[in-house]
């Protein structure tokens, strides 16, 4: 399954798939920024509010889709400032949990790079909760793990969890 990216438009035609995609994330317990149970109205709002930031080019999302079905996603949020723009942050990596275990967010993830680095950025970061499944991947694939900052975001279910800071220099394509 190959990851598309999408424009503008596109991210607002697919943002009830993406939706699906999000609350299943947040229903299975992933630290991804909201608390369980996600209200799929909200979470559509969520990424329609995404779409402004995709058009200005401060975003980039790719979904990996099943039919019509969104079974995957990551995005770039590219730094503004300008002595950052070396650097962008990868976020909301999601993999539906019917579609894991089949490689998909090791795919999303070497796409995510492979855009990043065509894009001149040389540094990229991330934080995920500390010992969550994405950690493995993130070593695997050749991120360094910088620090853990405790009680830094709440879980799904509302108990503060530590997060693990990760970063990975890129050559620029």
């Amino acid at each position: 399954m190959t990851p598309t990216r999408l424009d503008a438009p596109g991210l607002l035609d697919r943002a009830r798939e993406l939706a699906g995609l999000l609350t299943d994330t947040v229903d299975g317990g992933a630290s991804v920024g909201f608390l369980a149970p996600l209200d799929p109205e909200d979470a559509v709002a969520w990424w329609h509010e995404r779409a402004e930031q995709v058009a200005a080019g401060r975003l980039a999302v790719w979904a990996a889709l099943d039919g019509d079905r969104a079974v995957g996603t990551v995005s770039l949020a590219f730094a503004d400032k300008p002595n950052s723009r070396h650097r962008a942050e990868l976020v909301k990596l999601m993999v539906h949990r019917d579609a894991r275990g089949k490689g998909l967010a090791r795919t999303l993830l070497g796409t995510a790079e492979k855009a990043a680095a065509a894009a001149g950025v040389t540094l990229l970061h991330l934080d995920t909760e500390t010992g969550s499944p994405a950690e493995h991947l993130y070593r695997a694939t050749g991120w360094t793990r910088a620090g853990i900052v405790p009680d830094y975001a709440a879980n799904p279910y509302g108990v503060l969890r530590p997060t693990t800071l990760y970063y990975k220099h890129l050559a620029a394509g």
